[in-house]
């Protein structure tokens, strides 16, 4: 009774398959080598349209465009790194100009700060302007007349705009070269608030 092998016949049929495939490419290769075929020149193309083999791989030596084909290859590849390269620059360029931009910002909100306290100061010196006018005023008044009355007009004022009244009408006097009236006028004021006014006189005005 004949025995059988248990392996089907679809696994023997690839097995043959492979072992012929297998041949194949050993006989390709020895008749490489002894020169007899240029396997890569005539499968080549085949290869390659698969997807098999690279473009470099498969270039026929007696290309007479292959010079070109190597020096646009060359090109091609030089202008994709250049590429890169202006990309690079482009995006440090890009962060370059958002700094400079943020440093501009910050300038111009610096000047805006330095023009509003200009403006704050010169409000001040205006003001200060006007109040020394006021102040020079109010002394020509009061010189004008007997102490006795200066004296009455003086107590109603409270101790700041007295000081400074006082403190003008002793300036003016010495630009003059009279004798200021303020000792006359503080002797006539009652000697609690003459006291108070003479100690709170020598203190400076941005002390006080």
């Amino acid at each position: 009774m004949a025995r059988y092998s248990k392996v089907g016949a679809l696994p023997q049929i690839i097995l043959l398959i492979l072992l012929i495939i297998l041949l194949l490419g050993v006989g390709l290769f020895w008749f490489n080598v002894l020169g007899i075929i240029d396997a890569r020149t005539t499968f080549g193309p085949i290869l390659q349209q698969i997807g098999l083999a690279d473009t470099a791989a498969v270039i026929d030596p007696d290309d007479v465009m292959l010079m070109d084909r190597l020096r646009l290859r060359s090109l091609q590849e030089a202008v994709e790194l250049e590429l890169l390269s202006l990309d690079e620059r482009e995006a440090e360029i890009t962060q370059r100009f958002a700094a400079v931009e943020e440093r501009e910002q910050e300038l111009q909100e610096r000047v805006r700060e330095l023009e509003e306290r200009e403006v704050s100061l010169n409000e001040r010196l205006q003001r200060y302007d006007n109040r020394r006018a006021v102040l020079e005023q109010n002394a020509r008044y009061l010189n004008s007349m007997r102490p006795a009355e200066a004296v009455s007009i003086l107590q109603g004022y409270d101790d700041q705009l007295l000081i400074e009244t006082i403190r003008v009408a002793e300036e003016m006097a010495q630009e003059r070269g009279e004798t200021s009236l303020v000792s006359v006028w503080l002797s006539s004021l009652p000697p609690e608030r003459a006291a108070d006014i003479q100690r709170k006189k020598t203190i400076r005005p941005d002390t006080q």
